[in-house]
């Protein structure tokens, strides 16, 4: 058994070989023990610290017992219990010893989190950059509790070493009374051995000493100037405070009475101030005393020859008036290729699917050995999920196409900016209150949404690769746009809250104006996954930008943030041209609505940001509606809150191709409310993809093995060597090709075509058996 090294100060590390007991067959083995943070973890090798946990246990809630002079055991009462046994009683206690200066200074720490969580005072409020006093106070807090830390184990120690002292002292006597026989070897040797644990013991509190002496010289001094700067510059902060809130209030006065006067030289002439008028104006400044609170950017109303002028300046207004009502006019249900389609009546779509099962599951039992994991790569019951794939809700996105339709009318690429950017928005809206996990696509799955007749356009996705996953998206419509898509999703369940880090660029070309608009998607993350009611929130930055005309619109998702004023889910952007120059604001949330106004002005001024810079005031006129989220069909919170749309995206449809979504039997039975049977069909699909999978890893093996055979390559001639030990996929997707993007230059799958003359034909040929 390999020696441990001494026990270090607690929240050191501290590893060593142990003998645990497993079961009554195969009795002790040995397993490496790793000792830090208050956390005893055990694993079969040294080599599976960095991947394989065998187990872990909370010190701050065990409970140390010493058996004989070798076994100890280390048990949280219950759940969990180690029966240990070291080589020898002197190793032995210097794992009593690591374990316990571990348990004091684990339930010291845990303790001060329980103090820290129900306290909240001024002090633990951030201070603005470039302001000392917060991280002087942080160093001096941090120093007290390290010195603290160090008084307990000192304590510790002391204790320690009055226990192995007294047990030498009475060893010490039974040695003084023992006459010369056979026991008295015995008697020596253990005596011998209670003088080396108490060396041990003294040692430790020697050094801890040291290192509390060592610190509290080197930080005396610098105590007494921190404390000094943090009393000067709260004076400093608190008069700053004072003469900030006077010119607040200065202006907020000067503002009021210049929107005033505005408005009183604006109806000069027609009615006099009445008290009707001043309700119309205090209306107005209450949307605009709203906006404030954009956290990059103020907006005000533009003055009242902006308003009478505007329409001569541009007439941007007008156009996107006539480009509204076109669009509320135009028979969407008729494609105007085909003059005769329209006396073919549309498919009547189902606006109902079987209620959602109310079965319990216990979430924790499940997820507990998921920290830190991949969620695509873990096997989860269909009790997690939604009756839709994730190619599926990639076609949701949809949901408000007749954004891109609008877009794709206008004439002016800046407003066509506005439409797409509230398309971007839209697509989260869908997101508010779906918490079920969608289904994880096979290799080769696929899911077609053809709304030509109904909508103008045709979608295709297919499930392109598994590890990492990743769906390509493809979509054409008759109304002058193309969208395309390829995202790879990366997850982390981090216990509080699961992270969903979509991996891609979304494309949007209009053929008309041959305007391309590319944007990322944000992070979505699921709050409350062990405790409490599961809620989603949308946070992040992103920039849509039209690669044709250099135009730019920069889109930030507040976090939701329980001492903010903002409102939830809160959106804001602007729309801005090659040169910098802003012509328009956006303002919304992503679950309800997206507003624009046009910006008349622009200046720097009022308050100040986080980064020390004057926010720029955007002058604008009346905001107007982009977009507005559709009400959930009656009955949602019962049908997994899904929209009229996501309704129809399972429904059975002849003709699709045999990799359909809607073919998959899993996600049929889990819509119909067979659980069980759903689950037993997951498994069985799932290690029918690994067989599939392991199979084309040995054709391709075979294939390489064999080309390097024939080509007689020499050995040396391999600059990596694991190259050719490492089995590779020679996998390719079906309706996809895997080829460079010329605008962000990345490799992406783009449609080569094939799909819809495929379904004409009802031909079939050469697609896999998935299902």
């Amino acid at each position: 058994m390999s020696e441990p090294k001494n026990p270090p100060p607690a929240g050191d590390t501290y590893k060593g070989w142990v003998f645990k007991w497993t079961n009554y067959i195969k009795g002790y083995q040995r397993r490496w023990f790793v000792l830090s943070n208050g956390l005893l973890s055990y694993y079969r090798t040294q080599a599976e610290m960095g991947h394989t946990c065998r187990g872990t246990i909370n010190l701050a809630t065990a409970t140390i017992t010493v058996d004989d002079a070798c076994n100890f055991v280390i048990s949280n009462g219950g759940a969990q219990t180690y029966h240990l046994k070291a080589s020898c009683e002197v190793e032995r206690q210097k794992w009593i010893t690591a374990l316990e200066l571990a348990k004091a200074k684990a339930v010291r720490i845990q303790a001060e989190s329980d103090d820290s969580g129900d306290d909240f005072s001024p002090s633990a409020l951030p201070v603005a950059p470039g302001q000392g006093a917060g991280s002087q106070n942080s160093e001096v807090q941090s120093t007290l509790r390290t010195l603290g830390s160090k008084v307990e184990d000192l304590s510790t120690c002391n204790d320690l070493i009055s226990k192995h002292g007294s047990a030498l002292q009475r060893s010490l006597s039974e040695l003084d009374s023992l006459r010369l026989t056979a026991d008295a070897g015995d008697k020596i040797r253990q005596v011998t051995e209670r003088a080396t644990l108490f060396r041990i013991t003294s040692n430790a509190m020697i050094n801890a000493c040291r290192d509390f002496l060592a610190l509290a010289q080197a930080h005396s001094k610098r105590w007494q100037k921190a404390l000094q700067a943090e009393r000067e510059q709260r004076v400093r902060l608190e008069e700053a405070l004072e003469q900030l809130a006077k010119q607040h209030n200065h202006l907020e006065r000067a503002f009021r009475g210049a929107a005033q006067a505005n408005a009183t030289v604006d109806n000069k002439g027609a009615v006099g101030p009445g008290k009707g008028e001043a309700s119309d104006e205090d209306d107005d400044n209450e949307f605009f005393d709203a906006m404030e609170e954009a956290p990059e950017f103020i907006t005000v109303p533009a003055d009242p020859q902006f308003h009478k002028s505007s329409s001569n300046a541009s007439g941007l207004n007008n156009e996107m008036c006539a480009d509204d009502q076109s669009l509320n006019e135009e028979p969407l249900a008729m494609n105007q290729e085909s003059p005769s389609q329209d006396l073919v009546p549309l498919k009547k779509r189902r606006t109902r699917i079987p209620d959602k099962p109310n079965y319990s599951l216990n979430l924790w039992s499940i997820m507990k050995n998921c920290i830190g994991k991949d969620l695509s790569k873990i096997p989860m019951p269909v009790n997690f999920n939604e009756p839709l794939s994730m190619l599926q809700r990639l076609s949701e996105d949809l949901e408000y196409h007749e954004l891109l339709d609008k877009a794709a009318k206008c004439h002016s690429s800046l407003e066509q900016m506005c439409y797409v950017t509230a398309f971007c928005v839209s697509a989260y809206s869908t997101t508010v209150y779906r918490t079920g996990k969608p289904f994880n696509p096979l290799l080769g799955e696929t899911y077609e949404l053809d709304r030509r007749r109904e909508s103008g356009y045709r979608s295709l996705c297919e499930q392109v690769s598994h590890h990492p996953p990743a769906a390509a998206h493809h979509v054409i419509s008759d109304r002058g746009w193309t969208l395309r898509q390829e995202i790879t999703v990366a997850s982390k369940f981090r216990g509080k809250y699961l992270s969903i880090m979509p991996l891609g660029t979304i494309h949007a070309v209009f053929g008309k104006s041959n305007n391309h608009y590319t944007w990322k998607k944000v992070t979505t993350t699921v709050h409350n996954i062990i405790v409490g009611k599961l809620w989603i929130d949308q946070s992040g930055e992103i920039d849509v930008v039209n690669h044709t005309t250099g135009d730019r619109c920069h889109l930030k998702f507040a976090p939701y943030s329980y001492f903010s004023r903002d409102v939830a889910r809160k959106v804001t952007g602007v729309v801005m041209d090659k040169d910098g120059k802003a012509h328009y604001v956006l303002s919304g949330t992503w679950d309800e609505k997206m507003e624009f106004s046009r910006v008349m002005q622009s200046s720097r001024g009022g308050e100040y940001g986080a980064e020390g810079k004057q926010k720029t005031v955007y002058q604008t006129l009346k905001a107007r509606e982009l977009w507005k989220r559709n009400p959930l069909p009656d009955g949602a919170e019962n049908m997994y809150f899904f929209t009229s749309l996501a309704l129809t995206l399972n429904e059975p449809e002849d003709g699709v191709a045999p990799t359909d979504c809607r073919r998959r039997p899993d996600q049929r039975l889990m819509e119909e409310g067979r659980w069980d049977e759903a689950n037993s069909e997951k498994q069985r699909l799932e290690e029918k993809q690994r067989i599939a999978r392991r199979e084309r890893e040995r054709e391709a093996a075979s294939q390489r093995a064999s080309s390097q055979s024939e080509e007689a390559v020499d050995e040396d001639s391999f600059a990596d060597h694991s190259l050719k030990s490492v089995p590779h996929d020679n996998y390719r997707a079906r309706w996809f090709e895997l080829c460079e993007d010329q605008i962000t230059g990345e490799q992406v799958h783009i449609y080569k075509g094939g799909y819809w003359e495929a379904k004409e034909l009802g031909s079939w040929e050469g697609i896999q058996d998935i299902y």
